[in-house]
């Protein structure tokens, strides 16, 4: 085929994804710190031509304190840590899975487990589908936190924890830090190793997955078990580039993002950077996302700034140049969410008590105008489910 010709041909096959990406049915799920005006999850629509987000939900799905929500690849399985602990009417730390419905059809729950900690703020679903690694934070010291794996089974139904693991804490913050807590995991993009943030040690822990020698332990400690932080910076989450050459991490208590190299399990810090170029006290660094192209970073930082920092990625050697900072229009951008075409954000500000949905070009990965404000009592996550309905 002729050059002009082939690049005609790719020309019109993107205009027809992107016109799809644009058309094609979507929906938004939105976790809350449950109470009297919320009940757990809303599952919304979100028209992806305009930006908007129906305010009326097509269901809520009721659960404890549902602070993060996992969807399974082929978004028909929702997963949810349950943030209890001690004070909590429910004071058990759980996990729970949904058949999540779409359109008119409504979400059947699954299954509900002990994550054998306190206060889980995160899950992870494992590359090939077997496990959920759950971060429980824990707000006390003692035991503090810990990484918890999970059983997954076909139809999405949580078994009993197999494997807790517990750290130990840095305790170089003495009103946070006296305690481990871990705040995410992470999975190499090859499957092989599993990460694990701990906040109250400073460490970011490497495990090697190998379920094969052992389903009961399928994370035993890698060759070099941690990468160490500075005392006192808190890291938070973290993701890698699709490559799995290069990872980043939010440090939670300095309001960082770190960009690290990777290679084999053995992590190496190459770049840090302040979300809040005034370094403002009371700064704490949140949410992170690649764009899906990997060209861009997102991270929100709370406290003081309230902004969403982006971020151009060196498609080279994954370093980070700042782009922009634009305010996230509330207090406490706990998290966001890209739109699947890339061409809107959602702000979940937990404090202020709304949505936010924020413009983005694509091309140039800014974020624009607002485009839309919805009051949503503290939300906590958000998450797109694209694809045709049920």
């Amino acid at each position: 085929m002729p050059l002009r010709s082939a690049l005609l041909a790719w020309s019109l096959i993107m205009s027809a994804t992107v016109a799809h990406a644009q058309t094609a049915p979507t929906e938004l799920l939105v976790g809350c710190y449950t109470g009297a005006q919320c009940k757990g999850i809303g599952r919304y629509r979100f028209d992806p031509a305009s930006g908007r987000i129906d305010p009326q939900p097509l269901e809520t799905i009721a659960t404890d304190n549902p602070s993060w929500l996992t969807l399974s690849a082929d978004g028909a399985r929702l997963f949810a840590v349950n943030e209890n602990g001690p004070a909590s009417p429910d004071p058990v730390g759980r996990a729970s899975s949904f058949a999540l419905g779409r359109g008119h059809a409504r979400s059947r729950p699954l299954s509900r487990a002990n994550t054998l900690g306190d206060d889980p703020a995160h899950a992870a679903l494992g590359r090939d589908g077997r496990y959920l690694f759950v971060s429980n934070y824990s707000g006390a010291q003692s035991p503090g936190g810990s990484l918890a794996v999970l059983p997954v089974d076909a139809d999405g139904r949580l078994g009993a924890a197999v494997q807790v693991l517990g750290h130990r804490a840095s305790q170089a913050d003495r009103e946070r830090q006296l305690g481990p807590h871990v705040h995410a995991a992470a999975q190499s993009p090859d499957g092989r190793y599993v990460f694990a943030a701990d906040l109250g040690a400073d460490k970011v822990y490497a495990y090697r997955y190998d379920p094969a020698r052992s389903a009961e332990r399928p994370l035993q400690a890698a060759a070099t078990p941690w990468l160490e932080l500075p005392a006192g910076s808190g890291p938070r989450h973290l993701l890698f580039a699709a490559d799995g050459r290069h990872a980043y991490l939010t440090l939670e208590m300095s309001g960082e993002i770190v960009v690290l190299d990777h290679d084999d399990g053995r992590l190496r810090i190459a770049q840090t950077l302040a979300l809040d170029p005034g370094r403002r006290e009371g700064n704490a660094a949140a949410a992170l996302h690649l764009s899906a192209d990997g060209r861009f970073v997102y991270a929100s930082n709370r406290g003081e700034d309230n902004h969403i920092a982006a971020y151009a990625v060196d498609p080279g050697d994954g370093r980070l140049r700042p782009l922009q900072r634009r305010a996230s229009e509330g207090r406490g951008p706990r998290e966001f969410a890209l739109a699947p075409d890339g061409r809107f954000v959602v702000v979940a500000n937990q404090h202020s008590g709304n949505l936010v949905v924020i413009a983005r070009d694509p091309a140039s990965g800014e974020l624009g105008e607002t485009v839309q404000t919805l009051p949503m009592v503290s939300p906590s996550d958000v998450k797109f489910v694209a694809g045709p309905s049920r």
